[in-house]
């Protein structure tokens, strides 16, 4: 299994960026995907989730600003990032489940500053 996400960077405050995580290894389309995050002396917080049949879950945090999606065919995670603020900085992971172990991808960092 391996998870690479993409499309970090720095942003200013109310601006966007969305994040690509390309999925191999496994039977995409199947699984449940989520996406972290994690700021150094914080534990990883769940950021949003999607279920195999594309039922998104969000943290109250993120909703109405972010957006998760995936794309099947091209075995990629996607989250939208809109209206960001500098509490959305953080290491970006995305992450599939499973019941034996979790899977992690290398995150990538995103910067919200002015």
């Amino acid at each position: 299994v391996q998870l690479q996400a993409s499309g970090g960077g720095l942003v200013q405050p109310g601006g966007s960026l969305r994040l690509s995580c390309r999925a191999s290894g496994f039977i995409f389309r199947m699984n449940t995907m989520r996406w972290y995050r994690q700021t150094p002396g914080k534990e990883r917080e769940l950021v949003a989730s999607i279920s195999s049949s594309s039922f998104p879950d969000y943290a109250d945090s993120v909703k109405g600003r972010f957006i998760i999606s995936r794309d099947n065919v091209r075995n990629t995670l996607y989250l939208q990032m809109n209206s960001l603020k500098p509490e959305d900085t953080a290491v970006y992971y995305c992450m599939r489940p499973g019941e034996a172990r979790s899977y992690w991808g290398r995150g990538t960092q995103v910067t919200v500053s002015s």
